[in-house]
């Protein structure tokens, strides 16, 4: 396998007392690709991260990191070949942006060692990558929610890991924000890093990805290029909503919902 690449072979899990949430989930997050998941609320995106990450463990199927078993590894060795960003952060102490992005540097050195030159680096390029070097000082807690999601992937590009797995990234950012994070993504992509993302939007998967995973009920019903798979008939199966698919200049895609009048009316 290429370096940097997470993989997932027959992937089942299900909840205690509960119905199945994944059923034969295979997947490859290769080198330079980004790779989004896109499915309706409850249709096992985030569980399917949460195995990738070695949260969770599946009651079958494996997951793999450059070719080996994610299972028993330790996971100071994990963190440092991938990064995470949730959709939300708990943050019970009143954490400097700074320091809160500093964190991701435990496991080069330690949570009791002093920060060595490299670390003071990959922290400073990472704010400075977000442009939220201005909010250095300021405390976490205090800020809104669209620059805590900025400060958690400065907290996962200062980790410096070859495959980041993003939980929904664009959640809370404004609208220019959002495109800037997803061109951002690709930027990172093409500097070779690996990249799986879950995503509640089409376009931004249509535009940003480089290839799409449509998960429904548990189950990956197509794999391939964007364009080949984020179609009106699949959107239709995930959302139960009808599209239209339209090009827009240079080569991007969008589409648009057919919501009567009287749908809008009575939403």
């Amino acid at each position: 396998m290429s370096p940097g690449l997470l993989s997932a072979a027959d992937l089942h899990f299900g909840y205690a007392a509960g119905l199945p949430v994944l059923n034969g989930v295979s997947l490859r997050v290769g080198s330079g690709e980004v790779v989004a998941l896109l499915g309706a609320n409850g249709g096992g995106k985030s569980t399917l991260l949460k195995l990738l990450l070695g949260f969770l463990r599946p009651s079958r199927g494996e997951v793999c990191l450059d070719g080996r078993s994610l299972h028993g590894r330790p996971l100071r060795e994990i963190a440092r070949r991938v990064a995470y960003v949730p959709q939300s952060q708990g943050m019970p102490f009143p954490y400097r942006v700074y320091d809160l992005v500093a964190l991701a540097r435990i496991p080069f050195g330690g949570l009791f060692k002093r920060l060595r030159p490299r670390d003071r680096e990959a922290v400073a390029a990472a704010l400075d990558r977000l442009d939220i070097a201005p909010l250095a000082n300021r405390i976490y807690t205090e800020l809104s929610g669209g620059q805590r999601q900025l400060c958690r992937i400065a907290c996962a590009l200062a980790q410096e890991a070859r495959t980041i797995v993003m939980d929904e990234p664009v959640s809370g950012l404004d609208y220019g924000n959002q495109w800037r994070l997803l061109a951002l993504i690709r930027e990172l992509a093409a500097e070779g890093r690996g990249i799986i993302l879950s995503s509640h939007h089409p376009d931004h998967v249509l535009n940003a990805a480089s290839r799409a995973l449509l998960l429904h009920q548990g189950r990956i019903i197509a794999d391939g290029a964007p364009e080949s798979v984020v179609t009106p008939a699949h959107i239709r199966r995930l959302y139960d909503l009808e599209v239209d698919r339209h090009p827009l200049p240079d080569g991007l895609l969008t589409l648009v919902p057919r919501i009567a009048e009287t749908e809008l009316r009575h939403a």
